[in-house]
């Protein structure tokens, strides 16, 4: 799964993301704007959270 999702990146952006998180927050943004459905989303999400990704939204600031 982990190949598609990079080549999907990769295809729209013309260069590789540059950490997991990069990608998982390309993926967010896709679902914001519909164009994936929740239950892809959270297997995307799923995926690379396993790989130790971690969105952007996550991030608590203390």
């Amino acid at each position: 799964m982990l190949n598609k999702l990079l080549d999907t990146f990769e295809t729209e952006h013309k260069y590789a993301p540059l950490t997991l998180d990069h990608l998982l927050d390309f993926y967010q943004k896709k679902y914001i704007q519909g164009k994936i459905d929740i239950r892809r989303y959270y297997e995307i999400y799923q995926c690379l959270h396993q790989q130790g990704a971690v969105s952007s939204h996550e991030y608590q600031y203390s």
